[in-house]
């Protein structure tokens, strides 16, 4: 069976991308250089609905090397490029067919910082909220918000102008621009700051690329100076891109270049470093959730907010609130926004105060309570009930349910998505009500349905409309949309874009600027950029140029995607429903979010550069002739004796990304689509290992199950053997396993028999339903019962302490590592086989519950996914979700105040399990307190393949060390069989389990 054949030829690297690429690698460049498909797909798309794929991806180190790269192609218009960051773009502003910069993987230090001053040098790649955690202990943030701030960098909020919640009082990106350092096409460094009218005409005179740009502007902005004021609507966000107006300060008397290049999205030029000014942190915060009936009624009571004087005033609709409402995400927020009785909440605004006198924020949320109140009497403005709180850590929380809930609304049912092409316009604040209005009645009058939520002090609401793009007539309608969006905001003196640039919408450029001031920002392109190099195509071309701007019909990730079959597109739907939102590329290492990506800083080997892998993969496969009734991945055989991996085949650069994935499944509840990478990637697996020769160790994974029970009975024999250097040397360097784990000693069976529970589950058939109730049935995994079986013993002693019989199942092998590997077929037939055997235990009415959580998960994940869920009638419970429903009080003594390290399949898929496990230790009288951190780098056996030991180590050095090194191992705590395990190897102690400690207290 072919899999797939050579790259086609429209997707090499032209001639002259390849003599330019080759000058640039003999230079003093030290940069990446990455020329593979698999890493210029990773960037082909952003978080819009475009698909361009670039000749090359360049990851520069320094300021030389950006200099370096523009220098080389002085003079080469057939090179061009674009700078990206965190790629979060709703409009494809970094998409380029030419070559991308992106400065996210090395260029994120933080330079310098002056808290006299009050500012702050970064590199243009820093995270947003890397950049605010850095800046906290000195009590300063940046205050610009924005949805995407865990992964957006400084460089492309400098390039979109970005901003968001709070921009009333805060503005935008420009507005704390003190300083830029840009290369311009040819490689000249330009470093921005404010110059005198009279510095810049001198330097006017130079020649030189700066010159010629400081001629220019003064020509554009100071002679033109009328023109402009009379052109641009008087809004907060009334601009994003080649700021005529405030790049000349008449008050001041001062030119500043950076208001230019901020929002110009990288047409000008590379940004580099800036220089950032920095914001007190407010000393008291209050944020007030008001209720309403309906989303018009928060739209019109919106600006008596602003009116009240609030910090920022957020609204949502009811379709985000109800798509929170049913992710993770909402129990962190459920008693902060509760429901009012008897009452249908469809409108929410989020009123925030920040202060620096306590007496005065509490004086103005006085007042507002006393008027809220009022309004809920007369029921006349629509608002059904409110909520304050002061806390900062439940204000975050908040903020992020409402940041998550951008890419919630990707989540919507049916082919039809909200999309983002029409969604960040501006109009006044007072006008915003009534042309929500009509632009609903605009989308009515199309059938569509949509979400909306936004910064309604500013007036910018976004507003998505689902459409199914893979059906053209739906694409037609993107297009007959846009128009009459721009007409609509025209209208209300509004723009089409007051957040989110203009990328693929910059056809609309020149209408919004007027024939005689598009004509000066395209002179000022031509002065900065004569070849139309950076970024060509988007806001503006050369003046006097031939060159093209980029267009809203121009080709998406839609249009690949409606030659994919529909059978790959179910078969594969999990990786088809990645919208690009870049949730996963979250910098906080504290998050369990893909740690493959975190550690590599490769786009590739995250949840959406894996699926947009994925997509790519069967385009590629339909284009190969491979047939809709070939994709029965459940039936492919692995062979030890498959082909050999040597030929050009695009399959090998998505294995690549598929096998650095640790199958942890975070992505799968962290990313607010729930794109689940371990389900596809087996799936992957499966087809491509029917070609290529597997290697040994899959095999000795997959059966990990069949080997571990016959070890058990001869446990003495094994570790002996297994700890014996000639055996791990075979098992490193012939079959890629090390530190391989050691079974327990004494074995499960010996361990129990004293406790009276390991007798047969077929007796419990006699006893009435009242004897029942206090039994409890032990589902055994391969690595608790195998390799970890005091854990086992423990978890049954307290059971019996808290008055249960605890009764152990006979073993039923799980299939989790088969699932992991690929092995569908095998997997298929373990959860067949153990399905019928759950179903025949849950007969007897008895709770059933499992030691390791993500073995208990896959019976209510993957089992559902491979089987027919009418074959599945039992119910596994977890520790914590059996525990916490059982009435015991125990007086435990210990002066130890425990720290948790949960594991993370377990804490994203069951995010109220860390909460559980703290009250059923405060209702045994101990105390335990979550510590957070992110993945192990264990996951199962990744951390024992040795292709994957240096990155196993490299994530727990992320957060897990970190954590450990400030408490006493007497301390922790972990819940995770493979945490426990890396621990144990890099830290030479094993940590206990949560229940060990119960069980040992309670039987002391």
């Amino acid at each position: 069976m072919t899999v797939l054949p050579k790259l086609s030829p429209e997707n090499t690297v032209s001639q002259d991308v390849k003599l330019y690429l080759d000058s640039l690698a003999k230079s003093q460049y030290s940069g990446d250089i990455e020329i593979s498909y698999a890493s210029r797909m990773a960037v082909a798309t952003d978080n819009s609905i475009y698909q361009k794929i670039p000749q090359a991806v360049l990851h520069p180190k320094r300021l030389d090397d950006l200099t370096i790269i523009a220098s080389l192609a002085a003079n080469k218009p057939e090179i061009s490029f674009s700078a990206r960051g965190g790629g979060t773009g709703t409009n494809g502003q970094s998409l380029t067919p030419g070559i991308v910069v992106d400065t996210s993987r090395h260029m994120k230090q933080i330079l310098e910082i002056n808290t006299e001053e009050r500012w702050v040098r970064v590199q243009s790649g820093v995270v947003k909220d890397a950049l605010n955690d850095f800046l906290r202990p000195y009590g300063f943030f940046f205050s610009p918000d924005l949805s995407t701030s865990n992964r957006a960098t400084v460089g492309g909020m400098i390039s979109t102008d970005a901003s968001g919640q709070g921009s009333l009082v805060y503005g935008k990106t420009s507005d704390h621009l003190l300083s830029v350092t840009v290369v311009l096409a040819g490689g000249e460094v330009v470093r921005t700051e404010p110059l005198p009218v009279a510095h810049a005409q001198k330097n006017a005179k130079e020649n030189s690329v700066s010159g010629k740009i400081y001629k220019q502007v003064l020509a554009s902005c100071v002679d033109k100076r009328q023109a402009i004021i009379e052109k641009f609507p008087r809004l907060n966000r009334f601009l994003t891109g080649y700021d005529l107006e405030h790049a000349y300060d008449d008050k001041s008397q001062t030119i500043d270049l950076g208001r230019l290049v901020a929002g110009a999205e990288g047409s000008l030029g590379f940004i580099a470093e800036a220089k950032l000014n920095i914001t007190p942190i407010p000393k008291h915060t209050a944020l007030v959730n008001v209720k309403y009936d309906n989303f018009e009624s928060a739209l019109r009571h919106a600006p008596s907010m602003i009116a009240a004087n609030a910090t920022s005033v957020e609204t949502v609709d009811s379709k985000v609130l109800n798509l929170a409402r049913s992710d993770i995400i909402w129990h962190s927020v459920s008693d902060l926004i509760q429901n009012v009785p008897d009452k249908t909440m469809d409108g929410l605004n989020m009123v925030e105060y920040n202060s620096e006198n306590e007496v005065e924020i509490t004086a103005k949320i006085a007042a507002l309570s006393e008027r809220l109140d009022q309004e809920i009497a007369s029921q006349e403005t629509g608002v059904i009930g409110y909520q304050v709180t002061y806390d900062k850590a439940e204000i975050k929380k908040i903020y992020a349910m409402r940041k998550k809930a951008v890419g919630l609304l990707g989540k919507t049912k049916g082919n039809k998505k909200p999309l983002a092409f029409a969604e960040d316009t501006a109009v006044p604040p007072e006008n915003l009500a009534d042309f929500i209005m009509e632009f609903r009645a605009l989308l009515d009058e199309h059938g569509l349905q949509y979400g909306m939520f936004g910064h309604v002090d500013a007036g910018v609401l976004h507003v998505r409309p689902a459409l199914d793009l893979s059906d053209p007539e739906q694409e037609k309608l993107l297009k007959t949309i846009s128009d009459q969006v721009v007409e609509l905001v025209a209208k209300y003196g509004g723009l089409m874009w007051g957040e989110h640039g203009k990328g693929y919408r910059s056809e609309y450029a020149p209408a919004f600027f007027g024939k005689s001031l598009y004509d000066e920002i395209c002179k000022i392109k031509a002065a900065f950029d004569p070849l139309n190099q950076m970024n060509p195509g988007k806001i503006c071309t050369p003046y006097g140029s031939d060159a093209e701007l980029v267009k809203v019909t121009d080709p998406k990730r839609a249009s690949f995607d409606r030659e994919i079959p529909i059978a790959f597109k179910e078969t594969f739907s999990s990786a088809m429903s990645c919208n690009g939102n870049g949730l996963c590329f979250n910098y906080d290492t504290s998050s369990p979010m893909c740690p493959s990506s975190k550690v590599t800083s490769d786009r590739r080997h995250s949840p959406k550069g894996r699926a947009g892998l994925i997509r790519e993969w069967l385009f590629q496969l339909q284009r190969a002739g491979f047939k809709t009734g070939d994709l029965h991945f459940k039936s492919f055989k692995p062979s030890l004796f498959g082909k050999a991996r040597k030929d050009d085949d695009f399959s090998h650069e998505v294995f690549d990304a598929m096998n650095g994935c640790l199958a942890c499944k975070s992505c799968s509840n962290q990313c607010p689509i729930n794109v689940d990478v371990p389900d596809f990637r087996a799936k992957f697996l499966a087809i491509y290992y029917a070609k290529y020769k597997r290697p040994i160790k899959d095999f000795f994974v997959a059966n990990v199950e069949r080997l571990a029970p016959v070890m058990a009975k001869a446990p003495a024999f094994f570790n002996f053997f297994l700890s014996a250097k000639p055996t791990k040397w075979v098992l490193d360097r012939w079959i890629g396993y090390v530190d391989a784990p050691l079974v327990s000693s004494p074995s499960i069976h010996k361990r129990i028999k004293s406790l009276n529970c390991d007798y047969s589950y077929l007796a419990l058939e006699q006893l009435s339903d009242e004897q029942k109730r206090d039994y409890v049935l032990i589902v055994q995994d391969p690595f608790t019962s195998f390799y970890d079986a005091e854990l086992v013993e423990k978890s049954i002693k307290f059971l019996q302490a808290i008055g249960k019989h605890p009764v152990l199942l006979p073993f039923s092998p799980n299939g989790k590592p088969q699932h992991v590997k690929g092995f569908l077929h095998a997997f298929e037939k373990t959860a067949t086989l153990t399905s019928d055997f759950l179903n025949t235990v849950a007969r007897l009415n008895i709770p059933m519950l499992g030691v390791d959580t993500s073995l208990v998960l896959c019976y209510r994940d993957e089992y559902t996914k491979i089987l027919d869920k009418s074959r599945i009638s039992f119910t596994v419970h977890t520790l914590t979700e059996y525990l916490s429903k059982q009435s015991f009080s125990l007086s435990l003594k210990s002066d130890v105040c425990y720290k948790l390290l949960a594991h993370c399949t377990e804490k994203t898929a069951l995010p109220k399990s860390e909460e559980q496990w703290a009250k059923i230790f405060a209702a045994s009288g101990l105390s335990l307190e979550s510590v957070s951190v992110g993945c192990c780098g264990m996951a199962g056996t990744y951390g024992h393949e040795s292709e994957h030991l240096d990155n196993s180590k490299k994530i727990y050095n992320l957060s897990w060390q970190q954590q450990l090194a400030q408490v006493a191992k007497t301390q922790v705590l972990v819940t995770g069989y493979s945490c426990r395990s890396q621990v144990k190897r890099l830290e030479g102690f094993r940590p206990k389990h949560p229940i060990e400690v119960l069980a040992d207290l309670s039987t002391d």
